[in-house]
């Protein structure tokens, strides 16, 4: 299975991204970081990111959404957000980077869980804050800078997604996957078709 990587700054549209693939039919894995946040806040805590193993709850629920998915009769997924960024995330909060997520990135390393080619979504000029998402346009853009930062640590390859027309940008990716697929990952491979 190819499983694509949607990263980028808070608030730069990956989510309206994900649903026009999703629209699209392509199998599509939400982010974990939001949904931890959203049920947490639901059973009354309101500031999950302040707990002690924030980071460790958000690389589990990350681990299960990717080993559950795997079961799929699929032959591509495009995830929001990855382990990788969760190391982006521990930074931006100045905290360690726990024994769980570095067992997680090694594990996805080792693995080869993601393509190495990842969907750097690019921001829309602001950042609307939400709920599960109280960060500024200013403080998107830095935590954008360390998510750079980390899949560039990693050795990541980022695929630029500029600002646009959520439909322009959906398409591009769409296209630029379909090509990937076809290109032969080392000399002498059979090309993958999707």
């Amino acid at each position: 299975m190819k499983r694509f990587i949607l990263t980028g700054a808070p608030g730069a549209g990956k989510t309206s991204i994900l649903r026009h693939l999703q629209e699209r039919g392509f199998d599509v894995v939400d982010e974990a970081a939001t949904a931890f946040i959203t049920r947490r806040q639901a059973e009354g805590d309101a500031e999950p990111r302040t707990r002690a193993d924030f980071v460790e709850q958000v690389v589990a629920l990350q681990h299960r959404r990717q080993t559950r998915s795997a079961t799929r009769a699929v032959s591509t997924q495009i995830y929001d957000r990855s382990p990788i960024c969760t190391h982006a995330l521990a930074g931006y909060l100045g905290r360690p980077v726990p024994e769980a997520l570095s067992a997680e990135i090694d594990r996805i390393t080792r693995e080869q869980i993601y393509e190495r080619q990842v969907f750097f979504i690019r921001p829309i000029g602001f950042c609307e804050p939400t709920a599960a998402r109280r960060i500024s346009f200013e403080e998107s853009l830095e935590f954008e800078r360390i998510h750079e930062q980390s899949y560039r640590l990693f050795g990541y390859d980022l695929v630029e997604v500029p600002a646009g027309d959520v439909a322009d940008r959906a398409a591009l990716i769409a296209t630029t996957m379909a090509r990937l697929l076809r290109r032969p990952t080392t000399p002498g491979e059979q090309a993958v078709v999707g």
